[in-house]
């Protein structure tokens, strides 16, 4: 967290962030790019803005609670919520022009009862609260507490190129102070403020930024050289340039999806970091499924999912209509593992994934999917916790396909 107040021009772009997030709906990584692009501030200062937005929007109803105010007053009484934030976290308030001024009195009122409110002290909404709870049982007050922690940021090896002590020299040597994650061969957590698509090291393709914890559920893929291997929810492809480097290069594997923009972008990271066996392939209809059927080695299904365990990565989905759209998410899910699976061949295996913590996206998709599949069996399935491991909270689970 700061150790200093935010700098006037610097309260502004939180606030406008802030804004665009919650009156426009977009994505936070989209306004954090809106927001910065064309701006040469220093990686520090880029750093401290997106901690106090990031840090907001993992506390909102908490922070709009001690304020007064409503989320949707962004824009009018953001500097009000500005001054709320400081005074939490026992700060200087910062110098604005124009600052809506906060009754210290009233705020330390709400502030003893809000100590009083676990999930609002922990800036969980109501809707998500009684998921957790009915869901998780007496471990969702760890996790909720976990998920409104700032995330720690983690890179990925490529070890197409280098070693991890190879990247953490050459790291230190252009100014990023970076540590090993134990458990995690690939992974490395950087201590410092800096800018890492500016070094030479992310030039070069030697590392992706990606959390330990996704890490880890591509480790479980546990491809070998000259597999064939899809992963078939590719997206921009982090898992796949990790599975990549598992095969050493070598065999095939085939990444898929569904949005070609994504695919496009994956074509370019894979160049970068010397993933030659990648194919891309658009999945324009179900006979794209079908003309694969028992082929693969291996299939991972890193299916799209809720985001519940990476929350605090982006904090943004708490107040989105995720309690909508979660019915549809888990019937998609489904779908995907019914259909997807066909392209397992015998003695293949599948790994099925989610960023979520959430049982109904997880082992419950699992179980209902091996009582109509007997041709699967079940190998070992993980959840890893927020709480337990520090990292983003995932799923995974491995099944082999043991007959046609």
């Amino acid at each position: 967290m700061l150790n200093s107040p935010l700098s006037p021009s610097s309260t502004e772009l939180v606030i406008n962030v802030l804004d665009m997030v919650l009156s426009e709906g977009k994505p936070l990584d989209r306004a954090y790019s809106h927001h910065f692009s064309g701006l040469q501030l220093a990686p520090s200062e880029q750093a401290r803005i997106t901690v106090v937005a990031g840090d907001i929007l993992r506390k909102l109803n908490l922070y709009c609670y001690l304020s007064d105010v409503k989320s949707e007053e962004m824009s009018r009484m953001g500097t009000r919520l500005l001054n709320v934030w400081h005074m939490f976290h026992e700060l200087e308030l910062p110098k604005m022009q124009y600052a809506l001024q906060v009754d210290e009195r009233e705020y330390f009122d709400r502030l003893e009862k809000a100590k009083a409110q676990p999930a609002l002290w922990d800036g969980c909404p109501e809707w998500l609260d009684t998921m957790g709870q009915a869901q998780l049982g007496d471990a969702w007050a760890r996790e909720r507490a976990a998920l409104s922690t700032q995330p720690k940021r983690y890179l990925r090896v490529n070890l197409l190129k280098c070693t991890r002590e190879d990247l953490g020299k050459k790291l230190r040597n252009e100014q990023v102070q970076t540590k090993e994650v134990e458990g995690v061969d690939t992974a490395l957590e950087v201590t410092s403020d800096s800018a890492l698509f500016r070094t030479e090291s992310f030039k070069k393709g030697w590392f992706e930024q990606q959390d330990a914890g996704s890490q880890l559920v591509a480790a479980a893929v546990d491809a070998k050289p000259g597999m064939r291997v899809i992963d078939a929810c590719a997206g921009a492809g982090g898992k796949t340039l990790s599975i990549a480097a598992q095969m050493q290069g070598k065999g095939r594997l085939l990444a898929m999806d569904v949005e070609q923009w994504k695919l496009d972008s994956l074509k370019q990271r894979a160049r970068r970091a010397n993933a030659h066996n990648v194919e891309t392939r658009i999945i324009a209809s179900s006979k794209t499924i079908k003309r694969l059927k028992l082929s693969a080695d291996r299939v991972l299904l890193d299916v799209p999912c809720s985001g519940l365990g990476v929350l605090k990565r982006n904090p943004d989905a708490k107040w989105r209509d995720t309690p909508e759209r979660l019915p549809v998410l888990v019937e998609l899910q489904k779908h995907i593992l019914q259909s997807y699976s066909r392209m397992v061949k015998v003695g293949g295996i599948l790994i099925y994934a989610t960023c979520s913590i959430m049982p109904e996206e997880n082992r419950d998709q699992i179980d209902a999917f091996l009582a109509e599949n007997e041709h699967f069996k079940l190998i070992e399935d993980e959840n890893i916790s927020v709480a337990d491991s520090g990292f983003d909270g995932f799923y995974l689970a491995k099944l082999e396909r043991i007959s046609e």
